[in-house]
């Protein structure tokens, strides 16, 4: 296996346990607060459903849909990337700087950091436009 593809292995890995994280994250204030939108998960508990999701939830439900819309792009553009055989040394940086990104995002996003949010979404958006531009070197 070449090193690029065991670095880019490594970032899908990392990124995949980050959202899993985000769901436990979910789960976890939903069970402690014993607060639950859906009925069938408050008639569980002998709740009633509650119209509003709690603050935390929220907050990670927002992070979970950020992250749907560029890390998909990550797995697509990188796979890309490997499989074209892109510059292993700056294609691997912009792999690890764009998980990096993700993984600081998340923790901004939950903890409500400003300007730090918008920055490391940044980071992750120009890391994503490097790798395509590691594809269309290869390309043409």
């Amino acid at each position: 296996m070449n090193d690029l593809l065991s670095v880019y292995a490594i970032c899908v890995l990392v990124l995949c346990l980050k959202m899993f994280a985000i769901s436990c994250y979910q789960g976890f204030f939903r069970i402690r607060g014993l607060a639950f939108t859906n009925v069938e998960d408050a008639a569980l508990f002998s709740r009633a459903a509650r119209s509003e999701e709690l603050a935390p939830v929220s907050r990670a439900k927002q992070a979970w849909a950020n992250d749907l819309e560029n890390i998909p792009l990550f797995f697509a553009v990188g796979g890309l990337c490997v499989a074209l055989g892109s510059a292993e040394v700056v294609t691997g940086w912009l792999f690890g700087c764009f998980t990096l990104a993700r993984v600081a995002h998340t923790v901004t996003y939950l903890t409500g950091l400003q300007p730090w949010r918008t920055l490391t979404y940044a980071v992750g958006v120009v890391c994503l436009f490097g790798l395509g531009s590691q594809v269309v070197a290869r390309l043409i």
